[in-house]
């Protein structure tokens, strides 16, 4: 994982080349908040549609979990992430895979009825510049599911009390505690979604018990049924580490003109989906198309 930079956005986190999807989830004891993530997603995706963006997609871990839509893009910022998710899902019309920066999503605006966005978030220093350009993709009243590290977690608030962290998790600011990494005050959320045009349908409280203790102790069938009975108290208390929202596109949304599926990220010229390399006819930049994997960021790595 590294630091990235592209022209005129803020830096991202960029997983080129990393085993996290072996590594983090499938060697890292993490089958109990994989579990309880799927649970969360199944409640809150509670309809298919035609065209969904699962936006920071990684290897693919949550993309067979969208059930219900004709087609998924899956965008990630490093493309070996990408390749990953197509070995373990295949090279199929259903699946569309694109490199690119969520700051500049090179899609044409009113694209998608849906969209996911889960443990990615924590990597954005600008969170309403993402959340203004994921509105600006989004049909309206497009479905849009969105994760988010909480800072305001039980065990942020005892640590805190106890003076063994400086950061106040009852702060409305976000935290970096590592850099790239944030933790985020629920109403800090909830008010850049408001500014940026969604609305909060429902809240679930997600992952809460997370800690080793809970794993060493319960075994993983309670421990999943024990979260998935408590999620929906997220509706009125979220004190868990990870908090999932579904969200619905407020306002109009432009209707995209047949034909055009990508717009370019230098200069907004929309292009087309046809699994090929395509060069802008607006500015002349050349957007590449290899190994089934649409490249559009601005500065690759």
């Amino acid at each position: 994982m590294s630091e990235n930079t592209p022209s005129d956005t803020p830096p991202v986190c960029d997983y080129t080349d990393s085993d996290y999807q072996q590594t983090f989830w499938e060697a890292g004891n993490r089958r109990y908040e994989d579990a309880v993530e799927e649970i969360a997603i199944k409640r809150l995706l509670n309809r298919g549609g035609k065209l969904l963006i699962e936006l920071g997609a990684g290897a693919g871990r949550n993309t067979e979990r969208y059930t219900g839509f004709d087609r998924v893009v899956l965008v990630d910022y490093s493309r070996t992430q990408l390749l990953q998710a197509r070995e373990r899902l295949g090279d199929t019309s259903k699946y569309i895979y694109v490199a690119a920066d969520i700051y500049k999503l090179p899609f044409v605006a009113g694209l998608f009825d849906s969209a996911t966005m889960i443990r990615t978030l924590h990597h954005f220093a600008d969170v309403p510049a993402a959340f203004r350009e994921i509105r600006r993709v989004m049909a309206e009243n497009g479905l849009f599911i969105l994760e988010f590290a909480n800072k305001r977690n039980l065990k942020a608030i005892a640590r805190y009390l106890l003076r063994k962290q400086d950061w106040n998790p009852l702060n409305l600011q976000p935290v970096e505690f590592v850099k790239l990494n944030y933790d985020f005050h629920p109403r800090y959320i909830w008010s850049q979604l408001q500014a940026t045009g969604f609305a909060v349908e429902d809240r679930l409280a997600v992952s809460r018990f997370r800690a080793d203790w809970f794993k060493r102790h319960i075994k993983h069938k309670l421990l999943v049924k024990m979260d998935a009975a408590l999620q929906y108290f997220g509706r009125f208390s979220n004190t868990t580490p990870s908090v999932f929202t579904r969200l619905s596109a407020q306002g109009s949304s432009p209707t995209p003109v047949p034909g055009l599926f990508f717009a370019c990220p230098a200069c907004g010229c929309g292009l087309p989906e046809n699994q090929a390399s395509m060069v802008c006819p607006q500015c002349g930049h050349h957007w590449e198309y290899k190994d089934g994997i649409y490249e559009f960021r601005l500065n690759p790595s």
